[in-house]
């Protein structure tokens, strides 16, 4: 395979990170996960730290060195995030469970799959125009499917970050399912946290993210949907990935592309933003000592290890 990718996450005007982001492949395989947690104090953080964690340490143990069937990864894998969610939760008795919305992309054999649940979103850019674009799972898009709200009135409406399907929660979530979607070179994946989409709009991404190498244009991305988003901002969080699979001339790629045709079999990359790091830079006023944190990592830890040891493969 070969390809640029890049991601970032931001606190925003926010006092603390809920957002987590990861991507990590293997010779053959390309898993990116993006999850927006939702809760208060500390716990929306755990619910999408243990998405993002949970799916990264089953693919690692799964694409040696690619999946046997896509889909079904994400099938299995998100269902069991979900559990692992509600079990963190039932561990420290919790009133109500911690939840997070979810988007996540496998590439493999020059083909992409995706699943979702909530309103962070993937975009699938060609030809200088968004090719596919996935469906928020949210009350607003409800309404603008039955023609009650035009795009405009979407954007401030206050229902706009209420979502009907999760990670966590009361709620079995509905995860909707991509096909199986044949890739071409040149063609630019994005995932991406309502605090990205919502302040830019379809038009800003799209202008932002095709231009240029992902390793520039994402946090220009950023820095336009923060300007925008001004005092209200949110969260931001994006990974951007560009396939340069088939084109010919090696020398006309970024410096930044990789190629995993040399890798081992059971080698992996990984880039996963953690707990610990978010957390870091805002310790100070959310007032949780080195211990919290610690605890917190135990306890996310021990959850990913208890479903990760029952997972049937």
């Amino acid at each position: 395979m070969k390809f640029t990718i890049f991601q970032e996450s931001r606190i925003g005007r926010r006092k603390n990170n809920q957002d987590r982001i990861a991507h990590c492949y293997s010779r053959d395989s390309l898993l990116m996960v993006l999850a927006d947690g939702m809760g208060g104090h500390l716990h929306g953080e755990v619910a999408s730290q243990i998405a993002v964690q949970y799916m990264t340490h089953v693919f690692q143990r799964e694409a040696q060195p690619k999946l046997h069937d896509p889909v079904m990864f994400l099938s299995r894998e998100l269902s069991l995030a979900h559990h692992a969610i509600l079990d963190y939760a039932l561990e420290k008795g919790l009133r109500e469970a911690p939840r997070t919305t979810v988007v996540a992309c496998i590439v493999q054999d020059g083909h992409a799959c995706w699943a979702h649940a909530g309103d962070s979103r993937l975009y699938l850019l060609r030809d200088n125009r968004i090719h596919v674009q996935t469906h928020d799972h949210s009350r607003v898009q409800l309404m603008m499917d039955q023609g009650l709200l035009d795009t405009k009135s979407a954007a401030t409406h206050p229902n706009r970050n209420r979502v009907y399907s999760c990670l966590g929660g009361t709620h079995l979530p509905q995860i909707e399912f991509s096909r199986r979607t044949p890739l071409q070179s040149g063609d630019v994946i994005a995932l991406c946290t309502d605090g990205v989409w919502g302040p830019l709009g379809n038009e800003g991404l799209l202008r932002g993210l095709t231009a240029e190498n992902p390793m520039i244009a994402v946090p220009r991305v950023l820095s336009e949907a923060e300007d925008i988003a001004g005092a209200s901002c949110d969260n931001l969080s994006i990974i951007v990935m560009a396939w340069r699979e088939g084109i010919g001339d090696d020398d006309n790629l970024p410096v930044e592309t990789v190629s995993t045709q040399t890798m081992a079999l059971s080698d992996f990359t990984t880039r996963m933003d953690t707990f610990d790091k978010h957390h870091r830079l805002s310790a100070s006023e959310m007032m949780l000592s080195d211990d919290d944190i610690e605890m917190a990592i135990q306890e996310i830890n021990a959850a990913i290890q208890k479903f990760s040891d029952t997972d049937p493969k």
